[in-house]
C-alpha cells in the first residue's frame, strides 16, 4: 500500500555518499581549513546582504549559521555553501518593504515548503529548462539593482526611505546627490580599491576582511583623532531583548521565535490570516523557484569544478527543509551561494562538513565579536556589494552573448535584463522563459515538413496514382497544419497517400486531430492512406484518437518498403 514511499528522494544524499566513500581525518582537517575560509568570507556577505533586502544585519548572520548548516546536512551536494546571496535581493527588498520582516519570514517559510514539495515530486531537472540567455539576462539586471541600491550609502547620501520601484529609487538618489559626504564616499572608495588590488598579492587572507577591517580603523581614527564620523552598522542599528539592549549586532546566539511575532510593516507583530497568507503565496513561490534555479546551477557548476555528481531532488528537499526551520531563529532567505561554494572547493573542501564548520565560524563571529562588526562603516559594505553585483553581472558573458548568439537568444538576454530592472525578477523570468519557447517553437515550426517524394526514388516501383509523402520533425500544435496542409492539395488522379513518418520523433494531442482529420477527408474523397515508420507507441495514440486501420483504405506498415509494397497490392486489388 505504501510502497510509493521507498521511491522518493531521501534528503541528505552528498552526505551520505561521503561517509560510503570513506572519511578520514585528513579529510576532516580539508573540511575544517576550508570551512574557516568560507566562514570569515561568510561573516561580511550576510552582514552586507541582510542589510540591502532591508533588514538588521544579524539576520543575514543567523541564516548563515542556521540554514548554512541544515541545507549541508541535508541537501544533495557535497560542495554547496548555502546562505544569504545577492540575488533574492531584488525579491526580498519589496516583502520586507510591503510585509515587514515577520512577512518576509513567512513567506520564507511557505517558499521553503514549496521547496520540499518539489524535491518530492522530482522536479530536479527543472535546471534543464530555463535557457541561458533567461539567466544571464535576470543575473546582470539583479546585479545593476544591487549596485544602484548601495549609492546611498557608498556616498553618504540623506535619503527617505527607497521604495519598491528601481526608476522611483533612482530619482530619489539622483535629487540627493546634492547631499554626497565626501568623508564616506573616500572610505567606500578606499574600500572598493583595497579589495579589488588584495587579491593581486595572493594571500590567504579574504579579500572582504582586508577591506572591512581597515575601513573600520579608518573609521574609529577619524572619530578619535579627526572628530569626523561616519555612518557604521552600530550608528544605523540597534537591537533589544527581554534582559538588554544595544546597538550595532547583538552578541547572542540564534533563538527560537516564531516568525509572526516579528514585525510587519507597521513595526507590530503581524496576525496570521488568510488575507495574509493569500498576498504571500506569490512572494513565496517567486522565492522558491529562483532558490531551485540558484541551488541546482551552483550544484550543476561544482559538479564541473570537482566531477562530481550531486543528487537535484535531495538538493531541493535540503533547500526547502533550511528555509522552514531558519525563519523560526530570525533568518532570511537562504540558497547555495556560488561564489561562496567556488570558494569551498578552491580551499580544499571534501565534504558537506565544510559547509557546517563554516557557519560555526560565522556563530563564534556572532558570539565573540559582534562588537568589532558594529565597527564597520556602511560605504565599506556597500563598497563590498558593489564587488558582489559586479561579479554577478558576467559581463564578459554577457558581451560574448550579445557578439556571438542568435538574434533571438539576444532579445531573450535583452528582454529579461530589462524587466528584471523596471519591473520584477518574475516578471523577467516568466516573459523570457515564454519568449524562448516561442523562439523555439518557432524554430521547430521551419524544421518541420511534408514533403513530397519523387517518383523513382523509391527502393519499390510504384503506380503513378500512389504519391509518398516524408514528413520530419516533431508534429506539434505549432506545426501540424503547416506540415499537414500540403497533404489536402493532392492531384485529381491520385487513388493512394503513403506517408513516411519514420523521422517524426514525437506526436501531440492536436497534431492527433489534426492526422484524424486529414484521413477522415481522405477517406470522403476516395484516396487511401498508409502511415509508414511509427513506433508502437506512436501507432497506439493513432489508433486512441480513433485512427484505425481499415483494409483498402487506411494501414500501419513498419517502414517505406513495406508500405510500397502493401499499396501496390491494394491499387492491383481496385483495378482488379
Amino acid at each position: 500500500m505504501f510502497s510509493w514511499l521507498r521511491n522518493l528522494p531521501i534528503p541528505g544524499t552528498a552526505l551520505r555518499d561521503t561517509w560510503r566513500g570513506g572519511y578520514s581525518l585528513a579529510n576532516l582537517r580539508r573540511d575544517i581549513m576550508a570551512g574557516l575560509t568560507i566562514g570569515i568570507v561568510a561573516v561580511p556577505l550576510s552582514m552586507a546582504l541582510a542589510i540591502a533586502t532591508g533588514v538588521p544585519p544579524q539576520h543575514g548572520l543567523y541564516t548563515a549559521i542556521v540554514a548554512g548548516a541544515i541545507i549541508a546536512l541535508s541537501g544533495g551536494s557535497r560542495f554547496n555553501v548555502s546562505g544569504p546571496t545577492a540575488a533574492f535581493v531584488v525579491i526580498l527588498f519589496p516583502i520586507v518593504q510591503q510585509f515587514g520582516l515577520g512577512g518576509l519570514l513567512i513567506a520564507t517559510f511557505m517558499a521553503g515548503l514549496i521547496l520540499v514539495l518539489m524535491g518530492l515530486s522530482r522536479l530536479g531537472v527543472l535546471i534543464q529548462y530555463v535557457p541561458y540567455p533567461v539567466i544571464l539576462g535576470f543575473t546582470a539586471g539583479i546585479a545593476v539593482v544591487i549596485a544602484t541600491l548601495q549609492l546611498p550609502d557608498f556616498l553618504g547620501l540623506e535619503l527617505p526611505s527607497l521604495g519598491q520601484h528601481y526608476l522611483e529609487n533612482l530619482g530619489t538618489i539622483l535629487g540627493g546627490l546634492n547631499t554626497l559626504t565626501p568623508i564616506e564616499l573616500a572610505l567606500g572608495l578606499g574600500s572598493l580599491l583595497l579589495m579589488l588590488f588584495w587579491p593581486r598579492l595572493r594571500t590567504p587572507i579574504p579579500a572582504p576582511l582586508v577591506g572591512l577591517v581597515v575601513a573600520a580603523v579608518a573609521a574609529w581614527l577619524l572619530a578619535r583623532w579627526a572628530g569626523l564620523e561616519v555612518e557604521t552598522i552600530a550608528s544605523r542599528f540597534s537591537w533589544q531583548t527581554d534582559t538588554a539592549s544595544g546597538s550595532g549586532i547583538p552578541p547572542i546566539a540564534p533563538s527560537f521565535i516564531p516568525p509572526w511575532q516579528l514585525p510587519g510593516p507597521d513595526g507590530q507583530p503581524l496576525v496570521i490570516d488568510a488575507a495574509l497568507i493569500r498576498a504571500l503565496i506569490g512572494p513565496a513561490f517567486a522565492i522558491a523557484m529562483l532558490a531551485a534555479i540558484e541551488s541546482l546551477l551552483c550544484a550543476v557548476i561544482s559538479d564541473g569544478m570537482t566531477r562530481t555528481r550531486h543528487d537535484p531532488n535531495a538538493e531541493l528537499i535540503g533547500q526547502g527543509l533550511g528555509n522552514m526551520v531558519v525563519p523560526f531563529f530570525g533568518g532570511i532567505t537562504a540558497t547555495a551561494a556560488i561564489a561562496r561554494t567556488a570558494t569551498n572547493i578552491r580551499s580544499g573542501a571534501h565534504s558537506p562538513i565544510a559547509a557546517v564548520v563554516h557557519a560555526v565560524v560565522v556563530l563564534l563571529a556572532v558570539v565573540a565579536i559582534a562588537g568589532l562588526l558594529g565597527m564597520v562603516p556602511m560605504a565599506a559594505l556597500a563598497a563590498l556589494l558593489f564587488i558582489v553585483a559586479w561579479n554577478m553581472a558576467e559581463l564578459r558573458h554577457v558581451v560574448h552573448t550579445l557578439r556571438s548568439a542568435p538574434a533571438g537568444d539576444i532579445a531573450v538576454l535583452l528582454t529579461c535584463f530589462g524587466l528584471t530592472v523596471l519591473i520584477d525578477m518574475v516578471v523577467a523570468v516568466a516573459v523570457g522563459i515564454a519568449l524562448a519557447a516561442a523562439l523555439f517553437i518557432h524554430s521547430m515550426v521551419r524544421l518541420s515538413e511534408a514533403r513530397r517524394v519523387e517518383q523513382g526514388c523509391t527502393d519499390e516501383a510504384l503506380p503513378r496514382d500512389v504519391v509518398v509523402y516524408d514528413l520530419n520533425g516533431p508534429l506539434f500544435f505549432a506545426v501540424a497544419e503547416k506540415a499537414l496542409s500540403s497533404l489536402r492539395v493532392v492531384d485529381p488522379g491520385v487513388r493512394l497517400v503513403v506517408l513516411d513518418m519514420h523521422d517524426v520523433p514525437s506526436i501531440d494531442g492536436t497534431a492527433l486531430g489534426a492526422l484524424r482529420g486529414l484521413a477522415e477527408e481522405m477517406e470522403r474523397t476516395g484516396i487511401a492512406l498508409i502511415f509508414a515508420g511509427l513506433s508502437a507507441q506512436q501507432v497506439l495514440a493513432l489508433r486512441r484518437a480513433g485512427i484505425r486501420k481499415c483494409q483498402g483504405q487506411l494501414g500501419f506498415c513498419k517502414d517505406l518498403r513495406h508500405a510500397c509494397r502493401v499499396a501496390q497490392r491494394w491499387c492491383g486489388q481496385a483495378q482488379g
